[in-house]
């Protein structure tokens, strides 16, 4: 059987649409179709159901991709080491979001890249949420963490902990905001109050107000910048109040350089997915390292 037609295949069974395969693949969409044609031909049995949106594996075609897909991964693996390089050693290419990949998932994984046989090379990258699962699809990276769920059979997500948000200011701005008007719902807007950042649509700040106060800020970015350990910075240094999660701003509450400004009974929430492509989890380092980050995540709720 042509590993051609196979790698077409899986690629696929994974995107869940002829289109995505071939965007994936660098092929037409035609070529693409006709190699599953011949697929199907050459089993003698149809492999996907034709839907009005993407395609939908048979049975067959679902025993096919499980029995094949590690195996054509681990080949392409291979074939992009090179040959001539030291095969014991494998690489993990792991991407997510630049604060919590610092922060928690790198220091965690650290202790699997020594020498004793089992360890492996790491490779980090950061993005956003669509950047960094675009380029998992497209075999850029092996694990990648987002705060978004992937969709459809290319991407296989694990929940890998949930991350608290807090409200907090330098101490002279909660001074003068006063914990009253925080504890009316509703009652405190932000107009007059400058904000920090990661983007000029306050995702950050927006989602807060939404679960806390049930209602939209009124409110403009005094300084946005991409970088949620740059906006703890900015906030320390008085420029404003800010959204951040715990793991990141406690040490800053713990020597009173910033402040909380509200303590609600259910603090709002982001949750975090560990993502691979669907299949790679057959292959050791890249199970290692998923396996190593979902027992840490333990230690960091």
């Amino acid at each position: 059987m042509d590993l051609a037609l196979l790698r077409t295949f899986v690629t696929v069974h994974r995107a869940g649409s002829f289109t995505r395969a071939a965007a994936l693949l660098g092929l037409s969409q035609p070529a693409v179709t006709s190699q599953i044609r011949t697929l199907e031909r050459q089993l003698g049995r149809p492999l996907f159901l034709r839907q009005a949106r993407g395609v939908t594996p048979t049975t067959i075609g679902d025993e096919l991709a499980h029995k094949a897909a590690p195996h054509l991964d681990a080949l392409v693996e291979i074939a992009e080491a090179g040959l001539d390089e030291d095969s014991s050693i494998r690489t993990l290419h792991l991407a997510g979001p630049p604060e919590f990949t610092a922060e928690r998932a790198l220091p965690a994984l650290t202790s699997l890249t020594g020498a004793d046989g089992q360890g492996f090379a790491l490779r980090a990258s950061f993005g956003n949420a669509e950047e960094v699962l675009e380029g998992l699809a497209a075999g850029h990276h092996d694990l990648a963490i987002t705060t978004a769920r992937p969709r459809g059979a290319l991407l296989t997500a694990t929940p890998l902990c949930d991350e608290e948000h807090v409200l907090v200011a330098a101490p002279r701005w909660a001074a003068l905001i006063g914990p009253g008007k925080l504890r009316r719902k509703g009652a405190l807007t932000v107009e007059n109050l400058p904000v920090v950042e990661v983007h000029e649509s306050l995702p950050l700040v927006s989602r807060y107000w939404a679960a806390v106060f049930d209602s939209r800020p009124a409110a403009s970015g005094a300084v946005i910048v991409p970088d949620l350990r740059a906006v703890l910075a900015c906030v320390i240094q008085g420029a404003g109040l800010a959204v951040l999660p715990r793991y990141l701003c406690t040490p800053a509450l713990e020597r009173c350089e910033v402040v909380a400004l509200l303590d609600p009974a259910v603090p709002p929430l982001r949750t975090y997915f560990l993502v691979v492509r669907t299949g790679t989890l057959a292959m050791p380092h890249i199970a290692r390292a998923h396996e190593w980050l979902l027992r840490a995540a333990v230690d960091w709720t």
